[in-house]
């Protein structure tokens, strides 16, 4: 079968690949649409590992249930991408994102399980839920991001009322906007050096105003909109000068919660965090009952989560589309790559 991998920096092929069978139980799926994730754009960037066929955000129809028997043929999943133990102090706590071998043989972030840019996968069968037949394919995809989101806004236990300043307008930073709002902010604001993303932010009925990053006056415009800043700050970009932003943007004894990730060292001045008592929070993934609650949320229609799709590709668009998210220009905030265009 066709795939997606990568071949080296910023760099994409199209290639054929053997079609997956269940092993240990997994279950085989068709996939129908899969996401392309910010951490994909990482791996692109630095053209490692090569040979990875990304694709972690994903929904598709079973066609082996493997060991799962409450699973038939045909029915819809989506399901978590990670690989935890399940035996340590994180997995029995009901945390496996920070399980040590959680991301070991992560499905589309690993060489030894291939993710679902290509028509078919194979993955643990502990990891999968079914999905509702009132949840569209763009939804069902949509659940991992939206997961991810939630976790950061649970992180930051929003309080009604609070002032919540996002930095990032991607899709977790959406995703985290939308949850803010949810949870009873009165002024969320979407930081952003793309213009079209940060006015897109507005456009979606997520953000009451977006803040140009790299206006030199941006500091001056948060105090002047906040008092003392913002009661918490969460970022969604991950590299230095966004992080720098977010410590200088909270209020004396607010939180900085840091969803972005780099995947190199970054230098941030933690002379702000000392004097202001902020309290910092790293993010990683979601818990599995945050995944789930997502899939009951969007079947329920208490969140719209299409909204934020802005286009469906093939294999062969797949590259072009990492051009176009990396591009600084675009407004797109999710593309989703459907493998058997």
């Amino acid at each position: 079968m066709k795939c997606v991998a990568i071949e080296g920096a910023k760099q994409l092929v199209v290639k054929e690949i053997a079609e997956p069978v269940s092993e240990n139980g997994s279950v085989v799926v068709d996939v129908k649409k899969a996401g392309i994730c910010g951490s994909d754009i990482h791996y692109w960037e630095s053209g490692q590992p090569v040979g990875l066929v990304m694709g972690h955000e994903y929904c598709g129809v079973v066609t082996d249930p493997g060991a799962r028997e409450d699973l038939k043929v045909g029915d819809r999943v989506t399901a978590l991408p990670i690989s935890p133990c399940g035996h340590c102090s994180a997995c029995l706590t009901g945390n496996p994102q920070y399980c040590r071998e959680t991301w070991t043989y992560a499905t589309g972030l690993s060489l030894t399980n291939s993710g679902a840019f290509a028509p078919k996968l194979s993955v643990r069968s502990d990891m999968v839920f079914k999905v509702p037949d009132n949840v569209t394919d763009e939804e069902m995809a949509m659940v991992e991001p939206t997961a991810v989101g939630l976790h950061a806004i649970h992180l930051a236990d929003i309080k009604v009322g609070a002032k919540v300043l996002v930095v990032g307008g991607g899709i977790i930073g959406l995703v985290s906007a939308m949850f803010a709002k949810k949870e009873g902010a009165s002024y969320v604001a979407v930081s952003e050096t793309n213009r079209a993303r940060g006015e897109k932010s507005i456009q979606l009925g997520v953000a009451d105003e977006w803040l140009d990053a790299t206006d030199e006056k941006f500091l001056e415009k948060v105090l002047a909109k906040t008092g003392e800043g913002f009661d918490l700050v969460i970022d969604c970009s991950g590299n230095s000068a966004a992080v720098t932003s977010c410590f200088m943007s909270a209020k004396p004894g607010g939180t900085v919660v840091l969803v972005g990730v780099s995947l190199t060292p970054i230098t941030i001045p933690t002379v702000v965090a000392v004097m202001s008592e902020l309290t910092v929070k790293g993010a990683i993934a979601y818990t599995k009952e945050e995944f789930h609650t997502c899939i009951e949320l969007i079947a329920n229609k208490q969140i719209d989560v299409s909204k934020f799709v802005s286009k469906v590709v093939g294999l062969n668009q797949v590259q072009a589309s990492f051009e176009e998210l990396t591009s600084g220009q675009s407004d797109s905030i999710k593309i989703l790559v459907d493998p058997n265009r």
